[in-house]
């Protein structure tokens, strides 16, 4: 480490005030504080309370929790496309495949996103921090596998800059960056976000029989035909001869979808870390699971198509819902602030997010919309607990 720092020091005089590269200081810094603690300290005077974390740290916890979704999705993005072209192929060769599909769009994810807010801060003379370690994580794995890079690429720019340089920059964005980067997806690509056949630049033909259809996909498709989604699975899994959209599979993961979405296992794993560290709020979390379980039960009971029949546990396994409660509901930005309002911020998105997916035919997945939707509800919902408390505080007041 001693030699990286004598790397820092030499260039540091180029890029203080009055130095040759003054401008780039904000990219020199945020560089450094990479590989070497800031030396700014809190002031010495007075009670001071220190921490261990600070947002590097934060932000370095949630890229670890996310690690069994990306290792996974890797493994799974091979997976499909042996099982898509009849293939027998070992655990390696299958990570291979995936690995050749997900490291690009990480490449390219960080590489924009990373360039722009460079930019950004040699424009506007602030410092960089590590908001986007995150961010940049979160895009590749809320995609499918078969998206072009420079749709990527287009949506990591427009998400950066509009879903968070316009507002400020790092905490203060209303609108979570990594979903504003899919909603751009979707709404102006929507062919390419909804994910084809997962086979590998098409360099083979699908076997007989394999539509490589999301689960959420077939539900739709099974109210269409008035066919019930349990059993509209079951025939999937005769034509392909196995148990592939199983409840134990979407469970694990098994099944076509974004890289990182399709395992609520992974996800699962990576919120008792988030938890166990502090860092992802256990009332969102619980609270989402909580709002899409109890709302799926109402639609049991009020059910007017099959897909509103569909057992509210599925709702759990299928789709985005589990990754998006533990990963971007949990985003300590745009979410709910105060205790009672993290409550209603998460039951509201689970709410929503079967409401979205059973009643609005044309969008099967209900999750994006519904934390993007809360994302701008949240400062409202903490406004009024906060106003809640001081009538109750000052009811109980005595002169």
């Amino acid at each position: 480490m001693k030699f990286v720092q004598n790397a820092f020091d030499k260039i540091k005089p180029l890029v203080e005030k009055g130095g040759k590269y003054e401008k780039f200081h904000p990219i020199y810094e945020g560089h450094r504080t990479l590989f070497f603690a800031p030396k700014d300290v809190t002031n010495s005077k007075g009670v001071q309370i220190r921490d261990g974390i600070d947002l590097k740290r934060m932000m370095m916890t949630v890229i670890i929790a996310m690690v069994p979704c990306l290792l996974f999705g890797m493994w799974n993005v091979g997976h499909q496309y042996y099982l898509a072209t009849g293939v027998d192929a070992s655990l390696l060769e299958k990570f291979g495949i995936g690995a050749l599909k997900v490291v690009p769009i990480i490449a390219v994810s960080y590489g924009v996103g990373l360039l722009t807010e460079f930019a950004i801060c040699v424009i506007r003379q602030h410092d960089v921090n590590e908001g986007y370690l995150v961010t940049g994580m979160l895009i590749p794995l809320i995609v499918p596998p078969t998206i072009p890079l420079w749709q990527v690429g287009l949506a990591t720019f427009f998400a950066v800059i509009i879903g968070k340089e316009v507002f400020g920059g790092t905490g203060m964005n209303i609108l979570n960056v990594a979903l504003t980067a899919r909603a751009f997806l979707y709404f102006a690509y929507p062919t390419q976000i909804a994910g084809e056949v997962w086979t590998y630049l098409g360099d083979k033909v699908p076997v007989d029989g394999y539509s490589g259809a999301t689960s959420l996909a077939l539900s739709v498709e099974a109210s269409n035909e008035g066919v019930a989604v349990v059993d509209k699975l079951a025939q999937t899994n005769a034509v392909l001869g196995g148990d592939f959209y199983s409840f134990s599979n979407m469970f694990f993961g098994f099944i076509p979808g974004s890289i990182g979405e399709t395992s609520a296992l992974a996800a699962l794993i990576g919120a008792v870390i988030l938890i166990a560290t502090g860092v992802g709020s256990w009332k969102i979390i619980v609270s989402v699971f909580g709002g899409a379980f109890l709302t799926g039960m109402l639609m049991n009971a009020f059910a007017l198509n099959t897909y509103m029949e569909m057992p509210a546990m599925y709702h759990m396994v299928i789709g985005g819902l589990a990754f998006g409660a533990v990963f971007m509901a949990t985003d300590p930005v745009s979410a709910a602030q105060t205790e009672r309002g993290k409550w209603i911020y998460g039951f509201m998105i689970g709410f929503l997010t079967i409401i979205v997916r059973v009643l609005n035919p044309a969008y099967p997945e209900g999750i994006m919309l519904a934390i993007l939707f809360m994302n701008v509800f949240a400062p409202l919902i903490d406004y009024y607990v906060v106003q809640g408390n001081k009538k109750r505080r000052l009811a109980r007041a005595t002169v």
